[in-house]
């Protein structure tokens, strides 16, 4: 016979079982156990608290105490300290625990409080001693006394740091003498070169003028004539001078400016620049004769051909003629050729400017608008 009964081993996980009985007695047993155990935590706790609380009766015997053997008026007075010197702290010395606050059940942050401070009076600008200050140290007085190098980069060549390389380099002559003092000064009657070219300290000027008849383009006349420089005599200060010509017939626009830059590219032929004429004739015009001024004239000084050409009038004296060239009395000649008289001649376009707003003998300013247009001037086609 074999016997069937084993052993449970150690690690066999055999359980035996019990009734229903013997299960709610073990748990009974359990619950009991727990109850009797002390709980270490929960004894810390209540001793701590019996802690606290005996200190707050004695410190509220103390003051009850105190309170009583002092009289009132004293008692208000030391209140009225203590709420001082607590507002005192509250407000230089504010703490973490001083941003939150409780409301209800919830801790949230304390409103800010909006308290500005009052600014600073700061004494008042631009007054009229302020401004006369502004006005001497700007002059243009011939006692000015500049920096080189400040006279240098305000002519627009350079920096200042650069200026001073080019005066250490010799590159910088002041009236015929080659100067390598970085702190040398000059005066605005000094004469400045750099590679051979005059310098100028003034800013760029540009007045556009709508000029009138019996006027000549010049800066000065040796027979007393009226010249277009009367007319802009009170434009500015700076010194310019007339881009191109106009007859002394002829109306219409005329650019000055010191931009000796802009100055060049708009009279030199390479750049082909607009002009845009109203022309009054002494007899109607044809629109066989438009075409020819649009296909070219053979004239004694070679071709000349108008851009565009149109009719402007229903009687036909008067015609629109778009040119670039710059020769001499070209739209004169080039209608004189066809057998016609110009009677009235005037430029209404200037490189893009125009004469709206500019009466017959007046002028204006640029705006920046059309100085950026003028100094990126391209070439025709490009």
């Amino acid at each position: 016979m074999k016997n069937n009964d084993k052993k449970p081993t150690k690690n066999s996980a055999f359980k035996p079982k019990l009734k229903s009985t013997e299960k709610g007695n073990l748990k009974s047993n359990r619950f009991a156990k727990a109850k009797n155990k002390p709980n270490p935590h929960f004894e810390k706790k209540k001793q701590d608290e019996k802690i606290r609380r005996e200190k707050r009766q004695q410190e509220n015997k103390t003051t009850n105490s105190s309170k009583s053997q002092e009289p009132k008026s004293r008692q208000e007075s030391t209140k009225r300290t203590e709420k001082k010197e607590s507002y005192k702290n509250s407000k230089n010395e504010k703490t973490s625990e001083d941003r939150f606050e409780r409301r209800g059940k919830k801790t949230v942050f304390k409103k800010a409080d909006k308290k500005f401070e009052r600014p600073v009076r700061v004494a008042a600008k631009n007054t009229s001693a302020d401004k006369a200050k502004e006005k001497s140290s700007y002059s243009s007085g011939a006692n000015e006394i500049w920096r080189l190098n400040r006279y240098i980069s305000n002519s627009g060549v350079c920096s200042r740091r650069e200026a001073d390389n080019l005066i250490a380099k010799g590159e910088i002559s002041v009236n015929g003498k080659v100067v390598k003092e970085l702190g040398f000064k000059v005066r605005p009657t000094d004469e400045v070169k750099y590679k051979g070219k005059v310098l100028r300290k003034e800013k760029p000027v540009y007045v556009l003028l709508n000029k009138p008849k019996d006027f000549i383009t010049t800066t000065s006349d040796p027979k007393g004539r009226k010249t277009v420089m009367d007319l802009v005599r009170k434009a500015t200060t700076e010194r310019i001078y007339p881009v191109g010509r106009l007859d002394r017939n002829t109306t219409g626009l005329l650019l000055f400016t010191n931009d000796g830059e802009v100055a060049k590219k708009l009279s030199h032929p390479s750049y082909e620049v607009q002009k845009i004429y109203r022309v009054t004739l002494d007899k109607p015009f044809s629109e066989e004769e438009i075409e020819q001024l649009k296909a070219g004239l053979e004239l004694e000084d070679g071709l000349a051909k108008a851009d565009g050409a149109a009719i402007l009038d229903p009687d036909g004296l008067s015609v629109g003629i778009e040119l670039h060239m710059g020769k001499n009395r070209i739209v004169r000649r080039m209608f004189a050729h066809l057998g016609y008289e110009v009677i009235r001649l005037d430029r209404t376009v200037y490189a893009g400017l125009t004469k709206e707003t500019i009466g017959r003998g007046q002028y204006r300013l640029l705006n920046e608008r059309e100085i950026i247009r003028l100094r990126f001037f391209n070439k025709r086609g490009q």
